[in-house]
């Protein structure tokens, strides 16, 4: 098989972020031409193949490819690969081209565990004339690149113990740089030379300021020089190109996994622009216009059809790194300068930037080299263990009691193995009918694997189960294997009289597994009857919810138009998930529409259908709703909900407009017999997960009628405060609506019952609010009076100081009012109230300028300190109060410092 795919290599074991700009050969994004054999051909026809498409039908010059091949591994136990070194020495190449590369450049792993094997690679000297450069051969020489890495598979590697094992059969993996190749066959000196980069070049130049210098290709100490001007513009079109593509595939940037690696590639994009380029805040998101418009539109439609939703992803997320930027570098850039020159960055600086502030590391390391600085990354690397592995024994916790036990996983040597000598398993849970979906069969123990104390997994003929949980496999099983966003069945296995509890079921590469766990001493060995046995019920409500999440998946493109996509579900027995693309939250209307259409399916009761169809006929399906990315078998199951009729009349008529009220998927799982037995539908949460993703949680049958009554009650008890006269018991009301709130807030009601009834305590209390606003204007004007009538008998007696009481409730604002009149009416007097009410003493101070009393701030604090309060303000008006009801202490220090 050959073909050619978009590449993201930003994340994880191979990870060329950091280099991207640096150089003219590494990007986040690029096109990766591959070759693929399957158990079919090996080293020797891959290797005559390669040279054979460079050299003949590319027109490459033979004596400018180098070939490197695999040197060994002591610690592996693995002899160099001579037969790959003179399979190329057969195919041409002079021995002094044929190379031998290191483990880390030879030996293919994607992970710590998999399959893996030697690769040889093919490096081109650009230049050419200058005799033998096998010196520069992976030496990051940018004029000797690699351009063809052939990987041959033929071991796996443990990921609990790191042991090789033999494959039984041997594959062949080849990847071709599309954008590396395109500057060879165009004599270009690097990859940003070609056409795939240049429009981007000129369109980044066109948001600079006026006067801004074109892209000049220049590296290292030349481009230092120009202050990493040339380094800005490569990122930022490599950069542009990932988002853009990687958006249109369906990702989305978030703070976690692959989300949080696209936005770590963004902010890097964002901080060379804005910070190196003089670029205004919000350049990156106007370039992705100019990919969908050029050539890479043509060849790839999504780019364009999902432009507008791009182009918001990457606004938004701009916005929000704007605030991030200013933050961090402000931190970053007083951590630095007090570093001399040449020093280092803390790790745990570097890791409170990433943790706290959102600031990339990466990002941390690039602005510290810029500034000729490096950060500690292995005391950053320590910080960031120490969190991990915090949050993996948290996640692990959490799932072993959830679970029960840990699930046992097969590799691709137990599965090979089991393909030696065993056919896959027949799983009979999901039928050609929904009707003959089965919950129990029999069958025969195949297969026993445990894992051992050192933590490998061991194939073995016979187990005690007082030694812990085992995986069995079995020949037949009705159990589903959690799939397609559906929890694998629970239930239970009885082998020999004894009874397992099955805790997880997983299939891997056909092969059903069944983790199982007994209470008492039982021992189950190989060729042992089964009688398997699917708790109904379990399934039952699990083929119910994802039933209706086909309908509610209908149900939203039906409200929301055909840019709703699914992004993802978990069907449980308690309660379906349901992730899907869409740029805003849900309005109420939104949510109750969307709960009434999937209603109006449960009410026609009609069945769901099911059929086995060609996968090219499914897809002639124009009402199909399929989940981008997916690969789906060929035949493949065509489930319809709100089906009329049954799937052969949508085969026979496939572009009828019937079809438009009926939800038609592909999709492998259980399913309940007719919608009916969802009994109700009732939408209990709406949030975002991501940038553009929203996520619906629902429920039916018991717990939507549950939903629907705690609503019911709900709604009645809002009603009933509502219509209460706040004004004859303020407080009562005031204690009924919070414990309401509670209520509300806790509540397991509907999604779109939750917004009516906060809107109606809200309405209480405002009308409280109203009410307490009133009392405080009445009391207001009451202490008015009594405060004037007191200021002009203290001035009249000739005093220059007041100090008296107010009622309670009288605020800040109203206080100032009045010490205003009390100066315009008598400018020589300094005045202090004391308000005393609810535990607390609360105090104003009024002081004219030139005033005997030192300040309004300094008589209110020496009036409050008897009672260890304080306050402040301006120097001719202050507020503030303490705990107690001490007023005649407050009142004496108030008229001791008046004194003074």
């Amino acid at each position: 098989a050959c073909n050619a795919q978009k590449c993201i290599r930003a994340g994880g074991k191979h990870n060329d972020l950091e280099d991207v700009g640096l150089d003219t050969y590494h990007h986040t994004f690029f096109e990766m031409l591959g070759s693929w054999s399957f158990g079919d051909y090996f080293k020797k026809d891959a290797i005559a193949w390669a040279r054979e498409l460079l050299v003949d039908v590319y027109g490459l010059d033979s004596d400018r490819i180098y070939a490197t091949y695999f040197e060994g591994s002591a610690d592996d136990g693995l002899e160099p690969d001579l037969e790959a070194r003179d399979l190329w020495i057969a195919a041409g190449f002079s021995p002094e081209k044929v190379l031998p590369g290191s483990k880390a450049d030879n030996f293919w792993e994607m992970g710590d565990a998999g399959p893996c094997g030697p690769c040889t690679e093919l490096h081109y000297d650009a230049l050419g004339g200058r005799g033998d450069v096998g010196a520069l051969v992976n030496a990051d020489d940018p004029t000797v690149i690699e351009i063809w890495n052939l990987v041959f598979i033929q071991f796996n590697r443990d990921g609990r113990t790191g042991a090789l094992s033999t494959l039984p059969a041997k594959h062949v993996d080849t990847g071709l740089g599309l954008e590396r190749l395109v500057a060879i066959l165009n004599a270009k000196p690097s990859n940003y030379d070609t056409d795939a980069f240049g429009f981007l070049f000129e369109a980044t130049r066109e948001l600079l300021p006026e006067g801004a210098a074109a892209y000049g290709g220049k590296l290292g100490a030349e481009d230092e020089a120009q202050n990493f001007r040339d380094t800005a513009y490569r990122a930022i079109a490599d950069h542009v190109r990932c988002l853009c593509f990687a958006l249109a595939d369906g990702a989305t940037i978030s703070n976690e996994g692959r989300g949080y690696v696209l936005r770590r590639i963004l902010r890097r994009a964002v901080r060379y622009g804005v910070s190196t380029l003089g670029a205004e805040p919000g350049f990156f998101a106007k370039l992705a216009p100019a990919l969908a418009a050029s050539p890479y539109g043509d060849a790839y439609p999504e780019l364009r059809a999902e432009l507008p939703k791009i182009v918001a992803a990457l606004e938004d997320e701009e916005t929000t790194f704007a605030k991030t930027l200013d933050r961090g570098m402000s931190y970053l850039d007083e951590a630095l300068f007090a570093l001399p020159k040449n020093g280092e960055l803390a790790g745990d600086d570097a890791f409170f930037l990433y943790d706290s502030l959102g600031f990339p590391a990466d990002l941390t390391a690039l602005v510290a080299r810029e500034s000729g600085r490096t950060v500690d990354e292995a005391g950053f690397e320590a910080a960031m263990a120490r969190q991990v592995q915090m949050s993996r024994e948290d996640r692990a916790a959490k799932a072993a009691a959830a679970r029960g036990v840990s699930a046992i996983a097969l590799g691709a040597a137990e599965t090979a193995s089991l393909a030696e000598e065993l056919a896959a398993t027949v799983e009979v849970g999901v039928a050609d009918a929904v009707p003959d979906d089965a919950v129990s069969a029999s069958g025969l123990v195949k297969a026993l694997f445990v894992v051992d104390d050192a933590g490998a997994m061991r194939r073995v003929d016979r187990h005690d189960f007082r030694d812990g949980p085992a995986g069995i496999v079995l020949d037949r099983t009705p159990f589903y294997a959690e799939a397609g966003g559906q929890a694998a069945d629970v239930g239970s296995l009885d082998v020999g009289g004894a009874s397992l509890e099955v805790r997880d079921v997983q299939s891997y590469a056909g092969y059903v597994v069944h983790t199982c766990v007994a209470e008492t001493g039982v021992v189950v060995e190989t060729g042992a009857p089964a009688t398997a046995a699917v708790d109904a019920d379990a399934r039952r409500k699990c083929s119910i919810n994802h039933s209706m999440t086909h309908a509610l998946n209908w149900a939203l493109k039906t409200r929301l138009g055909d840019g709703v996509a699914q992004r993802g579900s978990d069907n449980q027995p308690d309660r379906l998930r349901f992730d899907f693309s869409h740029g805003a939250a849900l309005s109420l209307d939104d949510l109750e529409e969307t709960e009434r259409l999937v209603n109006g399916v449960i009410a026609s009761s009609r069945p769901v259908q099911r059929k086995l169809v060609p996968l090219d006929e499914a897809r002639g399906i124009p009402a199909l709703r399929a989940v981008f990315g997916e690969a789906y078998p060929d035949p493949v199951r065509v489930v319809a909900v709100n089906l009329d009729g049954t799937v052969d009349d949508v085969l026979a008529d496939p572009e009828s407009d019937r079809w438009d009220g009926v939800s038609i998927e592909l999709c492998g799982g259980t399913h309940a017999v007719d919608a009916g037995a969802a009994e109700a539908f009732v939408i209990t949460q709406e949030a975002a997960v991501a940038k553009g993703v929203r996520r619906i949680e629902a429920v039916t049958g018991g717990a939507a009628r549950d939903a629907l009554a705690a609503g019911d009650e709900l709604v009645e008890a809002a009603a009933t405060l509502d219509a209460e006269d706040a004004g004859e018991d303020p407080a009562g009301v005031a204690r009924r609506a919070k414990a309401l709130r509670k209520r509300v807030d806790a509540s397991t009601c509907g999604a779109t019952v939750k917004p009516k009834l906060r809107l109606t305590i809200e309405g209480v209390q405002k009308k409280l609010a109203a009410l307490e606003k009133a009392e405080a204007a009445k009391a207001a004007g009451a202490a008015g009076d009594a405060v004037l009538e007191a200021a002009a008998a203290a001035a009249d007696a000739g005093k220059t100081a007041l100090v008296t009481t107010v009622p309670p409730g009288v605020d800040g604002k109203a206080m100032a009012k009045l010490c205003t009149k009390v100066q315009k009416a008598h400018p020589a007097l300094a005045l202090l109230a004391v308000a005393p009410g609810g535990g607390k003493v609360g105090a104003f101070a009024s002081v004219p300028d030139g005033h005997g009393v030192e300040s309004a701030p300094a008589w209110l604090n020496a009036a409050l300190a008897p009672l260890g309060g304080r306050g402040g303000g301006k120097p001719t008006f202050a507020q503030g109060s303490a705990k107690g009801d001490d007023v005649d202490a407050v009142i004496a220090a108030a008229e001791a410092f008046a004194a003074a």
